[in-house]
Parts: C-alpha cells; sequence; structure tokens
C-alpha cells in the first residue's frame, strides 16, 4: 500500500512523516513550490518538535518525497488522505471548505481502481457527503471511495499524537473502506487503540463536538474567573477542587488568557454557522457565550496591565513573554498573547515580545511590535512583565534575578502558571487571572 498526503501544514506534513515512519511509501502534496522544496531538503517550515528529524530521515531514505503534482500522487498512491486548511471565512462565521472540494475535484479525475480518499481536514456536517458524490461522478476509475478520518493532533504533541492516537474514528459505510484503513492504522489497534466505525455524519461532528466541548470547558472557568475577581476568590483553588470530581477532572481547567490558534476559535465559529443552516441555532447558541468570555479575558488582561501600571501605560515598557498561543509551538494564529501584546502597543506601551519559537511568525503578523533575541532582553529595564505563554523557560524564571534587571517589579501572569508565593517573596507586585 503506498499512500499520498495532501496539504502539508501542521496536521498533513506529520502525517505524512509518520505514515512513512510505520513503512509506508509516502509522497506529499502541496501547492506552494517554495515548501515543497524545503520539505524534500528535510526541512519543515514551522516549528513542532520531533517532526523535523523524522521527515529528515524517512526523505533521505527516499521512503517520502514531496510534490506539487495531484496527477502524480493519484498514480503513485492506494491511499490518499486530505490534510488542507479549511479557515474561517472572511466576514462569516462559516468554514471555508473551498480547498477541500478543490482537493477532490482536482484529484478524481487521475484516480486507479479501487482508491480510497480518506479526508482528515475539520469540515461542517454534511461536506463529506457532497464530497463523496464529487467523487463518484468526477472519477473514470470503478470502485473509488471516500472516507472521513478526523484528525485530534495537539500542537506540540502532534508526532506523538499520530504514531499513539488515543482514538480512532474512520467514517465510512464499506467493509473495504475500513478494512484497507485497518491496514493503514495497523500499528495503533495492534497497541489497544480504540477504533469507532460512524457514519460520514458522525465522524464530522465527532470533531466539531470535542473542540467545542473543550472551548467550553476553557470559557467555564474563566466565566469562574471572573467571579473570583469580582469576589476575592481564588479561582486555581477553585478548579483544584472541582477538578477532583471525576465527572469533571481537571484538565482543560486552566483560568487565564484563554485559547486561540488555528482549530478552537474558528471550529466552534463554524459549528455554530452550519447548526444556523440547518435550522438549529438554539441548539449550540451557547457557543457564541463561549467565544465572548474568551475574547474578554483578552480584553481584561490588557485592562489589568492598565491597573498594575497606575493607569498610565503610555510609554512604559512592557515585557511580553510568548506569541505562540500554546507553547511548543510556533502557533500566532488567534493568539491570546500577540492579541494583547498589540492592543498595549496601540494604546502608547512601549512593547517588547520574547517568543522561544515563534518570533518569526509573529513578526509577520505584528511587525510594529519590538521583538527580543533573547529573554533577558525582553524584561531588561521592564516597567512591567507579563507572562502570556506558558513556555517552561518562562516558568523557570528566578524572581530575584529579573528582579535586579527590571526597572519596576511588576508581574501578570496570565496563565497562573507562575507560583505566587515565591514571586511575592521576592518583591513582586503579582496579578494572576482570577486570583485575589
Amino acid at each position: 500500500m503506498k499512500i499520498s498526503v495532501i496539504g502539508t501544514g501542521y496536521l498533513g506534513a506529520t502525517h505524512a512523516a509518520c505514515m512513512a515512519e510505520l513503512g509506508f511509501d509516502v509522497v506529499g502534496v502541496d501547492v506552494d513550490p517554495a515548501k515543497v522544496d524545503q520539505l524534500n531538503s528535510g526541512v519543515v517550515p514551522f516549528f513542532e518538535p520531533d517532526l523535523e528529524p523524522l521527515l529528515r530521515k524517512h526523505v533521505e531514505t527516499d521512503r517520502l518525497r514531496f510534490t506539487t503534482s495531484l496527477v502524480e500522487a493519484a498514480a503513485f498512491a492506494d491511499v490518499h488522505f486530505v490534510c488542507v486548511g479549511t479557515p474561517q471565512q472572511k466576514g462569516r462565521l462559516a468554514a471555508d471548505t473551498s480547498y477541500v472540494e478543490a482537493v477532490v475535484e482536482g484529484l478524481a479525475p487521475h484516480l486507479r481502481p479501487g482508491a480510497l480518499v480518506v479526508g482528515k481536514s475539520t469540515v461542517p456536517v454534511g461536506t463529506a457527503a457532497a464530497l463523496r458524490e464529487t467523487l463518484l461522478r468526477l472519477s473514470p476509475a470503478p470502485d473509488v471511495e471516500l472516507a472521513w478520518n478526523p484528525e485530534f493532533l495537539r500542537e506540540g504533541f502532534a508526532v506523538a499524537d499520530t504514531l499513539r492516537p488515543d482514538r480512532l474514528v474512520i467514517g465510512t459505510s464499506s467493509t473495504y473502506v475500513e478494512e484497507q484503513l485497518r491496514t493503514v492504522y495497523a500499528h495503533a489497534l495492534a497497541d489497544g487503540c480504540p477504533l469507532i466505525v460512524t457514519s460520514l455524519e458522525t465522524a464530522e461532528l465527532v470533531k466539531s463536538a470535542a473542540n467545542s466541548f473543550l472551548a467550553t470547558k476553557i470559557s467555564f472557568i474563566n466565566a469562574m474567573a471572573e467571579i473570583c475577581e469580582a469576589t476575592g476568590a481564588d479561582v486555581v483553588q477553585l478548579a483544584d477542587a472541582i477538578g477532583h470530581d471525576v465527572r469533571i477532572g481537571r484538565r482543560f481547567l486552566g483560568a487565564g488568557l484563554g485559547f486561540g490558534g488555528g482549530c478552537l476559535p474558528k471550529d466552534i465559529r463554524a459549528f455554530q454557522a452550519r447548526a444556523n443552516e440547518l435550522g438549529l441555532t438554539k441548539s449550540v447558541a451557547f457557543l457564541g457565550d463561549v467565544d465572548d468570555i474568551n475574547v474578554r479575558r483578552r480584553a481584561r488582561t490588557v485592562s489589568l496591565a492598565h491597573e498594575v501600571l497606575g493607569g498610565r501605560i503610555s510609554d512604559r515598557k512592557v515585557a511580553v513573554l510568548g506569541a505562540a498561543f500554546k507553547p511548543n509551538s510556533d502557533d500566532v494564529r488567534d493568539s491570546p498573547a500577540l492579541d494583547v501584546a498589540d492592543q498595549l502597543h496601540l494604546r502608547g506601551a512601549e512593547v517588547v515580545v520574547y517568543d522561544p519559537a515563534a518570533t518569526g511568525t509573529a513578526r509577520r503578523r505584528s511587525p510594529q511590535l519590538t521583538y527580543a533575541s533573547r529573554l533577558e532582553e525582553a524584561y531588561d529595564c521592564a516597567d512591567l512583565v507579563m507572562v502570556l505563554t506558558e513556555w517552561s523557560e518562562f516558568l523557570a524564571l528566578d524572581p530575584a534575578a529579573v528582579a535586579g534587571k527590571v526597572r519596576a517589579r511588576n508581574v501578570i501572569d496570565g496563565r497562573n502558571a507562575l507560583d505566587p508565593v515565591t514571586w511575592r517573596a521576592a518583591g513582586w507586585h503579582y496579578r494572576g487571572l482570577g486570583r485575589p
């Protein structure tokens, strides 16, 4: 069995390298010739731990290669994974599925008999059935089929999540398709990974529902943080207490700056849009509140900076530690940290940003900000230090050592990841979100 992976972003490049690691011959496809050249030279054009060595290993052994040609991929592979993006449409909540549609339309006329197209992109429910009709209409080959196999990767852990998934979902009604994908994922299934075989529609909904639930849990604890701020309670202790309830659990109950990235924000908005199209607006209306709470935490962080600096932020130096939406990533899509940095800059602050991996992507998105090449450079002579992405490098800071470099000992912990006792003992004015 040979595999093609179409789209080489976080999902596609990782999936291609991991399929090669599992012993398959793989071709990756992308429309960007420069990216294809990079990947063929063993270079990953974004930061994802453990991915580049794995990719380079299999490029060098010729088990993995990259091309811009869908025709070449169709002639080469038996199974084609579609991993292109479905970004939010400009000015709308809905997802833009045009890239997925273009792949199926471009691939279908060239497929070999018995070829299998497997969608991994996150799409609105009903998309896969329409794509299957397109595939069957445009393909001259008999017995081609389409299935849906949603991804559940965490940026920063994408390689591990691909090689050792916590579950596999396959949307299909075909025994042949199920057998083919059982062969692809034989390694994970042998290790006991649960496999859930569903309809196309259920498989599509699994990803939307999972991301909506996680976003809701995060926004719930951030709503509790708002109440804690008004009453003097401590949201971290609150989360610890309710997290011991096995029905609730402690994971994703970290109050702070809120979620960002290329998945949760756009996926909950696309879910709302699809529900509206189906006449089910009330069914997921709560997701609008989830989104609003998440955005409010960014505004609250900006207002907290004003409070800490005595109401005058203009011309004050603010060290923003973190630009990526999460640690172990250089992804700044809808990044809360970078959003706060932008807002402080607009209010006249001298903002200096440091991130161990995301400086390049952040500079492209927000070129008006100043970026430090070293952590110490960011907080040197700062009036306020803000920890907005929980990189381990920031959590390991010695507050006594940092105190000797700053102009004023003010720190805002946007992720409630620092120890307030230690920082206050070193003479810092410590503020966390939802903490007294």
